[in-house]
């Protein structure tokens, strides 16, 4: 899998800012070595999967969210990466982040250079599982020409990763084990959005694998 993330999608065409691309560089190192830990030995049992984009806005680099809307079947009004279910006709997890990428806001798959595969986490009390992939929407695409599909999202976050790791931004809870690991119980907030729940956990988790103290 991993080889295949790194085969399929080359490095943007248009660079950078020297410093943004210097950071670009190192994210795209750790993720790429990052050796990821699934949560279920049979992958089948992973039916959603979701994409964590970094996105280089001006000289400053995001992370992008959506905001879901009312009429989604589930976690109403909830703030989630762009992913979704997996679908028979999608080659693999990856396949099936890219294309709910495409449904939900427009990003295309042509404009999307993978890191590498998260570890995989859990929804809704652990009966949800899915898999999480990191990339960079190409530079030369900013600002993106956004085409949120109306009933699902009702916005689009560019969140600037500074405000994520700024501790301000974050309420802290106790850990909850659950499947026999540990796992972070934060809140972000941007602009009176409330990210909780297994969007705060892979947040955490994409952070702390990005620009955490090795």
């Amino acid at each position: 899998m991993e080889q295949r993330l790194e085969d399929t999608m080359g490095k943007p065409k248009h660079s950078a800012p020297a410093h943004a691309d210097a950071a670009i560089g190192r994210i795209r190192t750790r993720i790429r070595q990052h050796r990821y830990r699934p949560i279920r030995e049979d992958e089948s049992a992973i039916t959603h999967a979701v994409l964590v984009p970094f996105y280089l806005l001006g000289s400053e680099l995001h992370i992008v969210l959506t905001k879901r809307t009312n009429f989604v079947s589930m976690q109403q009004g909830h703030i989630a990466f762009p992913g979704g279910r997996r679908e028979p006709d999608d080659a693999d997890l990856l396949a099936a982040a890219l294309r709910e990428s495409d449904e939900e806001i427009g990003l295309e798959p042509r404009h999307v250079e993978l890191f590498g595969r998260l570890d995989d986490f859990w929804t809704r009390g652990g009966d949800m599982f899915v898999a999480g992939f990191a990339g960079l929407i190409d530079p030369a695409v900013s600002p993106y020409p956004w085409r949120p599909q109306e009933r699902e999202v009702a916005e689009i976050l560019e969140v600037p990763v500074r405000h994520l790791l700024d501790p301000r931004n974050v309420e802290v809870a106790p850990p909850r084990e659950v499947l026999g690991r540990m796992w972070p119980n934060e809140t972000f907030v941007f602009r009176g959005h409330r990210v909780f729940g297994a969007t705060a956990r892979t947040l955490r988790h994409v952070l702390d694998l990005a620009f955490g103290e090795r």
